[in-house]
């Protein structure tokens, strides 16, 4: 019997386009959503079509080529699945630290003395990419310890890291609304970066 592959698909969104306003614009949030993470979706599916077909066919230098295209493709779904997750809107507590008695609250505390000092480094990393990238705050799952992790292109932090939130460098991300000041979309996405989301995860 072929196993039947489930196709991946747009994340349903837990706010509407016009939510993130004025940090992130509507047009720029319809964009991002419907053109680019669309573009991920299309190509993940894609590549692993073609994989499977050149699988059952016992072609394993095609299977070999594809594997870069998976890894684009399939990067670009995951981190921006997790990068709409990693937004609310100031209506229901975007930008609002966790709670004080919370694992991520204490962790940020411990190790970078305030939420602040842990922006600027966040900042400073997503100011640092040259290209296109990616930021994570991360948990390290072999000391409980969190880690600012930046990447290029579409790549995933190690397995031992847990991305609590991903933070998009691409120019796709802030170019419509904000031109080449990137360092001004760094400062405003705080203002509905999902606190409470980024704890569960901490906690998980």
């Amino acid at each position: 019997m072929t196993a039947v592959r489930t196709k991946v698909s747009l994340p349903e969104l837990k706010y509407k386009f016009t939510d993130l306003e004025p940090f992130i614009s509507a047009d720029l949030n319809t964009l991002h959503y419907t053109k680019h993470h669309q573009t991920y979706v299309n190509g993940i599916n894609q590549a692993l079509e073609q994989h499977a077909t050149a699988q059952a066919a016992g072609d394993l230098i095609k299977c070999v080529e594809l594997q870069q295209n998976i890894k684009f493709h399939g990067g670009g779904y995951e981190n921006h699945c997790l990068y709409w997750d990693s937004l609310a809107p100031q209506a229901v507590g975007g930008g609002k630290l966790p709670e004080e008695s919370s694992g991520l609250y204490k962790a940020v505390i411990s190790q970078y003395g305030s939420f602040d000092n842990l922006i600027k480094l966040a900042n400073k990393a997503l100011a640092g990419i040259q290209g296109s990238g990616w930021v994570f705050i991360c948990k390290n799952l072999n000391n409980g310890a969190l880690e600012i992790i930046s990447v290029y292109n579409h790549e995933r932090p190690s397995a031992h890291l847990r991305p609590l939130l991903a933070l998009d460098a691409w120019e796709h991300a802030y170019y419509l609304q904000y031109k080449n000041v990137k360092v001004e979309f760094f400062s405003a996405i705080w203002n509905i970066i999902n606190w409470a989301e980024a704890a569960k995860k901490f906690d998980a």
